[in-house]
This record gives structure tokens, C-alpha cells and sequence, in this order.
């Protein structure tokens, strides 16, 4: 189960993130309560492993500025989470090593993931950063055969059902394992990342019931798509 824990604001979340067994970490260059400057991301960025992968996460920024941003800083992926179209998706996924596209759950552009050109879907509250949860059951139909990370109010005690219940590629937290807004509560994070892991999918069929066929795989070589080593893990 891939693991995004997103929000972070300082080195000391980050490192007990990954410390903890993190895959994806997320910094919010958007207006936030958990907005971070290019300067302390890459602060942070340089004191973490390798093979953990950074997302920036944008909404409604210029394409340029996007790709511009996560290249200087040396981050891993692009997040976007405005309005940004097609094209300008396309775009930014030309350009940086990976791209998520986050929507909303019950938005009519779920239905025409493809046309954006990201490697992956971030399914959210219609709210996002609210720390609700929606519908799981909107995550079914077209959604449910693409790879997709599923965010919007989890915390510790939702995240095992959330699993179980839409079978995803992974999962997004932010709120839901905060002692403030941009500060991170370790014992929510452990037992966030221990309920994560231990969660088991009733479905198996399809796209994310094969473990193998992944949308990406940074933890192979340093060749990859993303320049990650080999985390020395099975997970997916």
C-alpha cells in the first residue's frame, strides 16, 4: 500500500514520516494553512533519503512556475489540485518525473482521467483539506479501474475500512494525523501507517488486485522515471 502523507511543513514531521515507512511526501505551495516556501522545502528536501518520493502540491499555478519548481527544488512529482485542464496537465507530465491529478469525487473529469496525461488520480472530498469524508461509493465506476490514491478524512480509525472497502493504490492524509494544522501528531502517524499497512482489500480483481501492474515503479533503479533507488521492499 503506497503512502502519501501529505501537509508537511517542517523536517521533523518529514523525517519521522519516513522514518515511519512513508512513500510520498507532500508540500503545499498553495494558499494554506499548511503553506510552505521554496526555501523550506528544499531545506527539507535535502535531508531525506532517496528513495522517498516529494510532491509539490499546486492549485491553479502557472504551468511554467510548476515545472520550474519542482525541477530547481529536485522534487520527485507534480500534485494539481485546481482547475487545471487537459492540456496543461499534459503539459506539466512532459515535464517532471510524475504527475498526480487530484479531483473530486462525483467531478465529471473522473470520467476523462485519461485525457490528462497523469500517472496518477488523487480522489478527494468535493472539499478538499476539509478533512471530510465523502462517499467511498463514488469511487466506483470509471475511477475504480485506474490507479488512484484516495484522500478525504482519513485518519487511523477510517483508514483500515477506507482500504478494505475501494481497494486503491494508495493513500493521502494530512488532517487526519495533525496535533495542529502543519504539525504532525507521531502517535497518529504511527497508528496511521500501522492501520494502513495492515488493511486488506476485499476486492482483487482488476488494475489494483495485481500488485505488479503498477502505474509507475521508482523503487527498481536509479533509471527509472523518477531517479529512485531500490527501497528493498515488496510493496507496491
Amino acid at each position: 500500500m503506497f503512502i502519501k502523507i501529505c501537509g508537511i511543513t517542517c523536517a521533523e514531521d518529514a523525517l519521522l514520516a519516513t522514518a515511519l515507512g512513508a512513500d510520498a511526501l507532500g508540500f503545499i505551495f498553495a494558499p494554506s494553512r499548511r503553506q510552505v516556501s521554496e526555501r523550506v522545502v528544499r531545506d527539507i528536501v535535502g535531508q531525506l533519503p532517496p528513495d522517498v518520493m516529494t510532491v509539490g502540491v499546486f492549485r491553479n499555478t502557472g504551468r511554467a512556475r510548476v515545472v520550474e519548481t519542482v525541477n530547481r527544488i529536485g522534487l520527485r512529482a507534480a500534485q494539481l489540485h485546481g482547475d487545471e485542464s487537459p492540456a496543461t496537465t499534459k503539459w506539466v507530465a512532459d515535464r517532471v518525473p510524475v504527475t498526480i491529478r487530484a479531483l473530486p469525487a462525483g467531478s465529471p473529469d473522473v470520467d476523462r482521467f485519461d485525457e490528462f496525461g497523469a500517472d496518477l488520480l488523487l480522489l478527494d472530498a468535493p472539499i478538499p483539506g476539509a478533512g471530510k469524508v465523502f462517499d467511498w461509493a463514488m469511487a466506483d465506476g470509471p475511477s475504480s479501474i485506474r490507479p488512484m490514491l484516495l484522500a478525504g478524512g482519513l485518519t487511523p480509525d477510517n483508514v483500515g475500512e477506507a482500504i478494505e472497502r475501494v481497494d486503491p493504490y494508495g493513500v493521502d492524509v494530512a488532517s487526519g494525523v495533525e496535533a495542529a494544522p502543519g504539525r504532525k501528531d507521531p502517535r497518529l502517524l504511527r497508528a496511521f501507517m500501522t492501520n494502513a499497512r495492515a488493511a486488506r482489500p476485499t476486492r482483487v480483481e482488476g488494475y489494483r488486485g495485481d500488485p505488479t501492474n503498477r502505474p509507475f515503479d521508482w523503487q527498481q533503479d536509479e533509471a527509472g522515471p523518477t531517479g529512485e533507488a531500490d527501497r528493498g521492499t515488496d510493496r507496491p
